[in-house]
């Protein structure tokens, strides 16, 4: 039987990385993974590609001819994250199809208002800012593919290696520059290992009922946590005690959603790696 021949966007990232390395260790797939410019991996597998470009997004996936692609590029920190995220995703959708891809793309939670939670996979979106609308607008690019699923996941942590966010936040406690955890936004905070696994599971083309979902899946923690309780367990995790300039309160700025709770039922039905919640995480590992 031939390998299944996979595709990751988005080696640099986050996710991206923790995926790439755990899908280089499967014997059973050819790899192939993409990053915009450095690429802290260093793999054989990897190459340098802007998604934006869409004649090159399709010679590239063209001469890989993979059986499936995981779509995980996309920041919300770069100047140019709308055009990242929807022209990038346009030209990978496009390209998905015409080799006849199975693509995993990876949504978010921030495309929601946050005032109707729980959110199930019927629920549509209503993002509050530029990140949620280049988000929905993907989510929209992808839906036409007859072979897509559509993950949405929520704050994504790490216990081998700081996540972004935590990161932000440790560096400024130790410099003494003033953070404030939020006590009225809610979200499903998810272990990266559980989020990888699940990814790679839905990549797979077998006759497995995973293999066989399309749509829209909620991908996260069981456990829902307002952003200041999370922030607090990842700082204490980290072994960062600055303390004296750390604040809680509420986020008034409307700009971000409050209460993004995700149902994970569907999920955590039909995939084989359990959703845990962060306590249940933190104390597995200690």
């Amino acid at each position: 039987m031939r390998p299944m021949r996979l595709l990751i966007t988005g080696g640099s990232g986050y996710l991206g990385r923790q995926l790439v390395r755990l899908a280089a260790r499967q014997a059973e797939l050819t790899l192939a993974y993409t990053t915009f410019s450095a690429d802290p991996l260093g793999l054989r597998q990897g190459a340098r590609l802007d998604l934006r470009d869409g004649p090159a997004v399709a010679r590239f996936v063209a001469d890989f001819a993979p059986n499936a692609i995981i779509h995980t590029a996309g920041s919300n920190r770069t100047p140019d994250m709308t055009a990242v995220i929807v022209e990038g995703t346009r030209h990978i959708a496009a390209a998905a199809q015409t080799v006849g891809a199975r693509l995993v793309h990876l949504s978010t939670d921030s495309i929601f208002d946050g005032a109707s939670a729980p959110y199930d996979e019927t629920a549509a979106p209503a993002p509050l800012n530029d990140y949620g609308r280049a988000k929905a607008t993907a989510e929209a690019l992808v839906t036409p593919h007859p072979d897509a699923v559509i993950v949405r996941t929520s704050l994504i942590y790490g216990l081998d290696e700081m996540d972004n966010g935590t990161a932000w936040m440790a560096e400024a406690l130790r410099a003494g520059r003033p953070v404030t955890l939020f006590t009225n936004q809610r979200r499903n905070p998810v272990w990266v290992e559980t989020l990888c696994q699940a990814c790679l599971e839905l990549a797979e083309r077998s006759s497995s009922p995973v293999s066989a979902y399309r749509g829209v899946l909620n991908v996260a923690g069981r456990q829902v946590m307002t952003r200041a309780e999370f922030g607090l367990r990842m700082l204490e995790w980290w072994g960062v005690t600055e303390r004296a300039t750390l604040l809680l309160g509420e986020d008034t700025s409307g700009r971000w959603p409050l209460h993004c709770e995700m149902d994970v039922g569907l999920a955590s039905r039909i995939l084989s790696v359990p959703l845990l919640g962060v306590d249940e995480v933190l104390s597995l590992n200690r």
